[in-house]
């Protein structure tokens, strides 16, 4: 199967892609407020995070709205890694395996816009979204909290959930910005949903103030922050630029301050290209390289013929010569992923440890074809693939909405059971694949409810050991980022994911 370059790049490119409270590893410099920090970004499908995957959406309001957890950022944190802390909560317990006890910070209030006008913060705030969240129709990641059974507000600043069973996952899962971005029930009352960028009304650290279609974005510091003194960037500017030579001049004469790729990048390909140039014009940048979560893969309708046959799986997998497309794609920078992509090192099966399976993951096109012969399609078979631009992959393709089968990306998720839950339990809005497999199903669970790290990881492990001999999903290798950032902007320290707000919101800028 061949697979040019063109759009391998364009796929990659498409898919995706918090913040130390403190300037750690910059204490001898005293923080800077003040001054416009400029990106480069997409245009949002609209701005309901419960209504969509985008990941576009999800950057939007990263900057906006708060979450009970976050992850930890800034120059000690190295890529890859995700340190929770609190961000609405000020500190949790955990009674026992299924009970989570939250204590919120005090005093934190809406941003000063209608309906809520500045209002406080509460716990029945927690408690009614996480519920929306949950129950709201067609939400594909309600998944991540699929266990719990109850959330209540015993007082004004404690929110308790009630599991239904052991989830290990759980506060890496509120600390996820796919996860529960924490809304106002006076705002969804008024505009019915949060689609419109009038309802983009958050806690976090800056607001939306203008939002130009297909143009860009200007947030401004919230002056009633949470955290006192932050942020300390006073604007952020985000363009959007849909064409890569465009951007690419912009970052050149000194526009953005990030790398206009996902996650704050600069693709490999275009790096090649401008590095020389770049260390003339603009010598103060700062690089840091660490392999890309997200990977494009083939689905497949596993439920029906000639797809339901592990041959034709097999012959799928082994017709692709993955190593040929780091090569063309990635300039000869990339890694090959088992199910679990190979950026999320603790997680991830090496491939020489990934048993009888690994054999699929090596370009054989003889013994591809011979597999086809014995499963009775020696000339072949008439199929399609649904491939489109994003918007339209995400809104169909993505959610198994296709005939035979589709190849597009999949999230850059920051823990493995995001990347195997969703996609390989049965009945899951991201079961592509549409896979019934029992075998995998307890193994799933199984590990959900595994408190032992080393246990949960060997479970892990022999799921990706099973899956790869299955090949449910023909995963394609992932690029190494290039994370690019102004030298002028302080106490930053990229990483994969969508927070682009958490990651900067005790950033600075000395210019």
């Amino acid at each position: 199967m061949n697979l040019s370059r063109r759009h391998l790049l364009k796929l990659g490119g498409a898919a995706l892609a918090g913040a130390s409270m403190a300037p750690v590893g910059a204490r001898a410099q005293t923080p800077k407020r003040g001054g416009t920090l400029a990106i480069r970004t997409w245009d949002p499908p609209h701005f309901d995070p419960f209504q969509t995957i985008s990941y576009k959406t999800h950057i939007a309001l990263s900057f906006t709205h708060s979450r009970l957890l976050r992850h930890k950022a800034g120059p000690s944190v190295v890529p890859g890694a995700f340190p929770i802390e609190g961000d609405l909560a000020e500190s949790w317990t955990q009674p026992n395996e299924m009970t989570y006890v939250f204590k919120l910070r005090k005093g934190v209030r809406w941003q000063a816009k209608p309906p809520v006008n500045g209002r406080e913060l509460t716990a029945d705030d927690i408690v009614f979204s996480v519920n929306h969240f949950l129950t709201v129709k067609g939400n594909a990641n309600a998944y991540m909290l699929k266990s719990v059974d109850k959330v209540e507000a015993p007082d004004k600043y404690t929110v308790k959930f009630t599991l239904k069973e052991p989830f290990v996952w759980f506060l890496d899962m509120l600390a996820n910005p796919h996860a529960v971005a924490i809304v106002a029930k006076e705002v969804v009352e008024k505009h019915g949903d949060l689609k419109k960028w009038e309802s983009v009304i958050g806690t976090g650290p800056w607001m939306l103030d203008s939002y130009r279609p297909n143009v860009g974005l200007t947030y401004v510091r919230n002056p009633n922050y949470f955290i006192q003194g932050l942020p300390y960037i006073d604007r952020v500017e985000a363009t959007v630029d849909e064409d890569n030579a465009s951007r690419m001049a912009a970052f050149l004469s000194g526009k953005y301050d990030l790398g206009w790729a996902f996650p704050g990048t600069i693709d490999r390909v275009d790096w090649v290209q401008v590095k020389d140039t770049l260390a003339q014009r603009r010598p103060n940048l700062k690089t840091v390289e660490f392999p890309s979560p997200v990977m494009n893969h083939i689905s497949m309708r596993t439920d029906q013929k000639p797809f339901s046959d592990v041959r034709v799986r097999h012959a799928m997998s082994m017709a692709i010569d993955r190593k040929a497309i780091i090569e063309s794609a990635y300039e000869g920078v990339g890694a090959i992923n088992p199910p679990v992509p190979a950026a999320l090192k603790e997680w991830s099966v090496p491939l020489d440890k990934l048993g009888e399976g690994a054999k699929y993951y090596k370009h054989d096109p003889a013994e591809a074809k011979r597999l086809l012969a014995a499963a009775g399609y020696a000339n072949g078979f008439p199929a399609s693939m649904c491939f489109t631009e994003y918007g339209a992959y995400i809104a169909t393709c993505f959610y198994g909405k296709f005939d035979s089968m589709t190849f597009g990306p999949q999230t850059g998720f920051l823990e493995p059971d995001n990347f195997l839950f969703g996609q390989y339990y049965p009945e899951e809005l991201k079961n592509q694949s549409h896979i019934n497999d029992p075998v995998v199903a307890d193994m799933l669970v199984r590990q959900r409810r595994t408190l032992d790290l080393t246990k949960r990881r060997e479970i892990i492990y022999d799921i990706q050991r099973h899956l790869a001999k299955q090949q449910y999903y023909v995963q394609m290798p992932s690029p190494i980022y290039v994370g690019v950032w102004e030298g002028a902007l302080k106490n930053y320290g990229p990483n994969m994911g969508y927070d682009y707000g958490g990651r900067l919101t005790a950033a600075w800028l000395d210019r």
